[in-house]
């Protein structure tokens, strides 16, 4: 085909790409007098006219994306029952063949993520689901510039199950659950694909790799979500916590929006950039004191008295630790030595009880290192039903010792835990235990290492509405 001239006006100069739909061509549009790249659709998905009119619709559609990180449409029609579209050229590589070359660091990595959901969100506001989000639908022009191609290609070729593998192979890396099993796809969709995509840049491989599509598609649907820290060490708490977000299982876990997930990998660049120790970059910091308003530099004659105080404290704290371990030199349950802060972030609300999520897009206000932001339950006119909880999910499956929560008292809870975000929840903190301005929960895992834990809360008959405001947890 190549030299072939299309519609009068492209001429046919290379061929860059082929896949299962379509072959894509560098072209030289002879009335503009430059560079574009032509996609040809291959024959068999031009005889379907219902399909025809389909791709023509979405063309239109793609078309008025106008956004700088997504390739431009420049024209679209037939020649000889053929269908094409023109898009502008872009003179780089993708993302695949960056990511071949090795791990991103990952201010590199979000950096790139970041355009591509904002690409992403921009389409989803307009009613756009892209259903083929990978790494080789993303160019990178000569200005190291991320642009996203192929929308709408892959809801044209509305594929249903997993029976045609001619038309997706090589995708299902990407795949989301949802997508294997032939279900509905939404913008959610694309969000896992993202995560995904992000998970390959900073580890240098894909989650689930395998032999087959059905095999690949299939560890998508079943398998645990992997972390990226267990390849990548160095990857920032958070940001391992966003991409698993991202790629939960079930679309209702993952973030609310495109536009959610490229807010939180702007936090996490921020966190990056703001430099630093590592504490910098983790979800939830040592445990810190509860909210205090900022006052004055003390005077200097205060000084002494204050350090009197904190020695009469630590003086007490000694006494209550000798008195409660029989003078052993025993210590508090997750306290000592082999004590560690562990990295945890609000995940969602649990309300099985309910309509099923209680402020869900405040969850992550728990764990972000602001006692002044929080996550809050409904209000309640008469709180009847037996419990909602707050979740938050750990880097990895752990064995939490004990929990902190900063909250404004007036409520009873306990802790509970799951591998699970959606259920099989068990109790791991005894009976329920009243919540004041700060209140540890001591935990007993029996040795089981879990991924989910919840603050699972009622508040007293009538009305009222529960407050929690930080969240802080040690194995």
């Amino acid at each position: 085909m190549v030299g072939e001239l299309i519609a009068g006006r492209y001429e046919l100069e290379k061929l860059v790409g082929s896949g299962g739909m379509s072959n894509v061509f560098r072209a030289h549009d002879r009335l503009l007098e430059r560079t574009v790249a032509l996609k040809i659709l291959h024959e068999q998905y031009t005889r379907d006219e219902d399909y025809v009119e389909r791709f023509r619709r979405e063309a239109r559609a793609v078309a008025q994306l106008a956004h700088p990180n997504i390739v431009t449409v420049i024209d679209r029609g037939e020649q000889e029952g053929r269908q094409f579209i023109v898009f502008e050229y872009i003179d780089g590589e993708n993302l695949k063949e960056l990511s071949n070359r090795g791990p991103l660091d990952a201010r590199e990595a979000i950096r790139l993520a970041l355009q591509v959901a904002r690409a992403l969100s921009f389409a989803h506001e307009r009613g756009l689901v892209h259903r083929d989000v990978k790494p080789q639908n993303v160019l990178l022009n000569e200005d190291g510039q991320a642009k996203v191609t192929d929308f709408g290609i892959a809801r044209s070729l509305d594929v249903h199950g997993v029976t045609q593998t001619g038309t997706v192979l090589g995708t299902s890396d990407y795949i989301a659950p949802e997508q294997a099993r032939g279900q509905k796809v939404d913008p959610k969709t694309d969000i896992y694909s993202l995560g995904v995509v992000l998970y390959e840049l900073l580890s240098g491989e894909v989650p689930f790799p395998g032999d087959n599509f059905v095999a690949v598609a299939m560890r998508h649907v079943n398998e645990p979500t992997p972390s990226v820290s267990d390849r990548r060490p160095d990857c920032p708490p958070r940001l391992d916590l966003a991409i698993q977000r991202a790629m939960s299982k079930d679309p209702e876990d993952r973030f609310e929006s495109m536009g959610d997930f490229a807010i939180e990998l702007e936090a996490c660049l921020a966190e990056i950039d703001g430099g630093g120790d590592e504490g910098a970059t983790m979800i939830v910091p040592a445990p810190r004191r509860p909210r205090r308003t900022r006052s004055r530099e003390l005077p200097a004659f205060v000084m002494p008295l204050v350090l009197a105080a904190v020695v009469v404290a630590l003086l007490a704290a000694g006494a209550y630790l000798l008195f409660h371990t029989g003078g052993g030199g025993g210590v508090l349950p997750g306290v000592g030595s082999s004590s560690k802060p562990v990295s945890v972030a609000g995940f969602a609300s649990y309300d099985p009880f309910g309509d099923g999520q209680e402020h869900n897009g405040d969850a992550a206000k728990a764990t972000d290192g602001n006692p002044s932001t929080g996550w809050t339950t409904e209000h309640y006119r008469d709180f009847t039903k037996p419990g909602v909880g707050l979740v938050v999910s750990a880097p990895r499956a752990v064995a939490l010792s004990r929990l902190t929560v900063v909250a404004v008292p007036g409520f009873e809870a306990k802790i509970q835990a799951s591998n699970s975000s959606t259920g099989g929840f068990v109790d791991v903190s005894g009976d329920w235990q009243a919540v004041g301005s700060r209140t540890t929960f001591k935990i007993d895992t029996t040795g089981k290492n879990y991924r989910f834990y919840m603050v699972w809360l009622r508040l007293p008959t009538g009305s009222g509405q529960a407050e929690i405001d930080e969240l802080t947890a040690r194995s």
